[in-house]
């Protein structure tokens, strides 16, 4: 190819100078026809095809690669055609004979030609896009995959992420309240991919049927719901880089917290520390362009919203609740009966009729057992056998006073002693453990040892009160008597010191 100094001396030759095209040949020493080009063109045009080549073994075929990739569209990436792999179901399919280079040609053309494209988008204030993403990180020495949930407002950059252990429908709904208790105030919309945590139908014509929760949600806040196309992520392209931003600048190296609370607190200072920043072709920092979009937030923000997940259940004879594939306990006393349980993020409360009977951590684990040991006191106080046995105390660490009161109760009393001792614990229903094992000490000291004396003393340290124990109403404890002093016996033991 020509270089563009000869096109210009050409060029100069021919239009300036007044020579002939012919001359101009002679003196460049070139062929006439590149003249008349270097005459048409002023720099060198390149290699331009005048028609499509000519591909003998393969223009058969490429209605079927055609096929194959559109085919693809609707595959997961990760199971779609490589070249390779297509070439190969060519000539074992097809009986294609070319190689496998005029095959990915044609694949890597194909894909450069479907390539979607896009339209800039202004985005005016006020509005919102969510997205959860997910990340691996250390929570209280456990390796655990980490789902966080990413709010982006579009016009300002302002950002809010919160993590949790996972992508759950009460996690959803506290996320919207953290965020918007971040910013102080909601907005206008949010646009949404097509969770099934929001939409729990897509119907014929396009319209969403949302979830009861995330309709209470809606309802609570007042903002308006836009859904992206299904599989179209770029719909919320800004929440999508979010996503990754998050995911590279504040969740890497691996986080390592002690709970999900100090990782929270981490992410929270991050969205914060980011709102300092310029980003290139805008103007102002994220928190002076945050302003715009919080002057048409809805404001003054409502009471926060109850985010959890309300199920209704049933008390199985073994007081047990079943909730996401793991059981939590309520006093025996509600055995058999309809409950509400609420799930939330790091709790499980469970209420039957307007009354709340048990309050559990939240598990993540499945087919879990949560027991709170004070449930089963009542029943172990008629079936004193199962004592030993009993699977919900199995775990509870009680202090070693505990263990001596037992020992001399069941040695004093026998088979009472039994029951006797599930009454003390009994008194961990109403006062807190110190109190109760403060008392069982001073008991023992005492040498007054049974329920009544032990509730007496945890009621006299909580009164702040010295105690009074009557030891008449406890026949079982040794005696002594006391004998009347007589005269005689004292002048008796006189003489007996005068001898």
């Amino acid at each position: 190819m020509k270089r563009v100094e000869l096109y210009a001396r050409v060029r100069f030759a021919v239009q300036i100078e007044g020579i002939s095209a012919r001359a101009a040949a002679e003196r460049f020493g070139i062929n006439p026809r590149t003249v008349a080009k270097m005459l048409k063109f002023s720099v060198p045009p390149g290699y331009v095809r005048s028609k499509p080549p000519f591909r003998p073994k393969l223009d058969a075929f490429t209605g079927v690669i055609d096929a194959i990739m559109l085919a693809d569209k609707d595959r997961p990436k990760k199971q779609r055609h490589t070249s390779k792999r297509i070439f190969e179901r060519l000539r074992d399919e097809h009986g294609f004979t070319g190689g496998m280079t005029i095959v990915k040609d044609y694949v890597a053309g194909w894909r450069q030609r479907t390539q979607e494209m896009f339209v800039p988008l202004v985005h005016p204030p006020g509005h919102a896009q969510a997205d959860f993403g997910e990340a691996l990180g250390i929570i209280g020495g456990v390796e655990r995959k980490i789902h966080f949930l990413a709010i982006d407002l579009p016009h300002s950059d302002a950002i809010f992420v919160v993590a949790y252990p996972a992508e759950t429908t009460e996690a959803f709904c506290d996320g919207h309240v953290k965020a918007f208790q971040f910013f102080g105030g909601v907005p206008q919309s949010i646009l949404y991919d097509n969770t099934k945590i929001a939409v729990a139908r897509i119907l014929g014509d396009g319209r969403r049927q949302r979830t009861a929760v995330f309709s209470e949600l809606q309802s609570h806040y007042l903002f308006t719901d836009r859904f992206g196309r299904p599989g179209k992520g770029n719909d919320k392209g800004k929440v999508e880089g979010l996503v990754g931003y998050a995911r590279r600048n504040f969740l890497v190296p691996i986080p390592v917290f002690e709970s999900f609370e100090a990782l929270n607190a981490h992410l929270l200072a991050c969205c914060r520390q980011r709102q300092g920043d310029r980003l290139r072709g805008r103007e102002g920092t994220i928190g002076e362009r945050l302003e715009r979009d919080l002057a048409v937030f809805q404001k003054p923000l409502p009471a926060p919203y109850d985010a959890c997940d309300k199920r209704a259940g049933r008390v199985n004879s073994l007081s047990l609740v079943r909730y996401r594939r793991n059981d939590y306990s309520v006093p025996t006393a509600y055995g058999h009966q309809q409950v509400l349980i609420r799930g939330y993020v790091h709790e499980v409360v469970i209420s039957c009729g307007a009354e709340i009977i048990a309050r559990h951590p939240r598990s993540y684990e499945r087919e879990d057992f949560v027991f709170n040991p004070l449930h089963y006191l009542a029943l172990l106080e008629q079936k004193t056998n199962a004592l030993d046995q009993a699977a919900p105390l199995s775990s509870w660490v009680l202090p070693e006073a505990f263990a001596t009161l037992r020992r001399l109760l069941e040695a004093r009393m026998g088979a009472k002693g039994k029951r006797e001792f599930v009454q003390v614990l009994r008194l961990m229903e109403t006062f807190t453990m110190d109190d109760v094992a403060a008392a069982v000490r001073d008991a023992i000291e005492r040498g007054a040892v049974g329920f009544d004396a032990i509730k007496h003393l945890v009621l006299c340290r909580i009164e702040r009160r010295p105690p009074r124990l009557d030891l008449g109403v406890y026949p079982y404890l040794p005696k002594a008597t006391v004998a009347t002093t007589s005269a005689r016996s004292y002048m008796d033991l006189l003489a007996g010191v005068a001898a």
